[in-house]
């Protein structure tokens, strides 16, 4: 049985779907379900029913990122993710905010909102040196879309491969980055990399991007450096998440924060259909799934 917040997807004729009324199943189907995809951008709520999905077999996420599923993934049960399905989307949104963020974007919109029309002068993105830290599917789109930007591009990853950096390469070449770029997974070493002493050792009026997780960056430290006009700063993703009123990074200066729209486009729905489609076919015909990131391999 499969249970998917998408009504309208081709699946196998060996397998059946239960039907969907905007809520999740009750108990009884929950038990029955084999093939789970969460529900997109619904949090915690999403996760729930997990635990009482005793048939379970396999989690299709339909985000890239899945530290929150592994954390309650069940003994025996298969997570994949929908590395992919995000690329395009969020690519283009990490250089949409770079460019606001280096081009003044956030104080000429705050002009706009005053009707006041003052002329500045700000950084271009042209001639940077940019650090993209995390060298996936989706950071190695961004740095290949941003060769046409005139810009010297660095990619650190942790082991290195290809022509990326390492990590231990970063903190050497962080005072020299204009740009850093974060699109890494939030593991326990990746949490709060971004911290006092590196957002401290950026290179003063340079810019941090984070289109992956709120908890990569020490959230404190950030609005620290921001109000004392050390660097600026572009968010799609914060930690608390969602960002409260009230919070000090709504009033920070230098910073754009996007409500962590990444992902989330026109050119989602019809990535992720055609990803839980081909998953649902090698479900039912025993082929390999793809994306595996954990349990057995089937």
């Amino acid at each position: 049985m499969i249970w998917a917040e998408f009504s309208d997807f081709r699946i196998p004729s060996s397998l059946k779907t239960l039907p969907i009324y905007g809520e999740f199943p009750d108990e009884d189907d929950l038990s029955k379900i084999t093939f789970y995809v969460p529900p997109y951008m619904a949090g915690a709520r999403a996760l729930e029913p997990i635990a009482k999905m005793s048939s379970l077999q396999v989690i299709q996420s339909p985000n890239a990122g899945v530290d929150d599923v592994l954390e309650i993934l069940p003994k025996g049960v298969t997570l994949c993710n929908a590395r992919g399905v995000h690329d395009v989307s969020t690519a283009e949104l990490a250089i949409g905010l770079t460019i606001s963020a280096r081009r003044g974007f956030a104080t000429f919109m705050s002009n706009q909102g005053r009707g006041e029309w003052i002329h500045e002068r700000h950084n271009a993105l042209a001639d940077s040196r940019v650090g993209v830290v995390g060298t996936g599917s989706i950071g190695s789109l961004i740095a290949s879309q941003l060769e046409v930007f005139d810009v010297e591009v660095i990619g650190f990853s942790r082991s290195g491969r290809g022509t990326s950096c390492t990590m231990a390469d970063f903190d050497m070449l962080l005072p020299t980055l204009d740009v850093v770029i974060l699109i890494l997974p939030l593991t326990r070493e990746s949490h709060h990399l971004m911290n006092r002493s590196r957002i401290g050792a950026m290179k003063p009026g340079a810019t941090l991007v984070n289109v992956a997780r709120g908890g990569i960056v020490d959230t404190a430290a950030l609005v620290d450096a921001l109000n004392r006009g050390h660097i600026s700063a572009a968010l799609d993703v914060t930690d608390p998440e969602p960002l409260p009123k009230g919070h000090p990074l709504w009033s920070a200066p230098n910073i754009i924060i996007t409500p962590h729209v990444g992902g989330d486009s026109t050119a989602f729905n019809p990535r992720v259909r055609t990803l839980i489609e081909s998953q649902l076919e090698r479900f039912a015909t025993g082929e390999p799934l793809i994306n595996i990131v954990a349990g057995p391999l089937r």
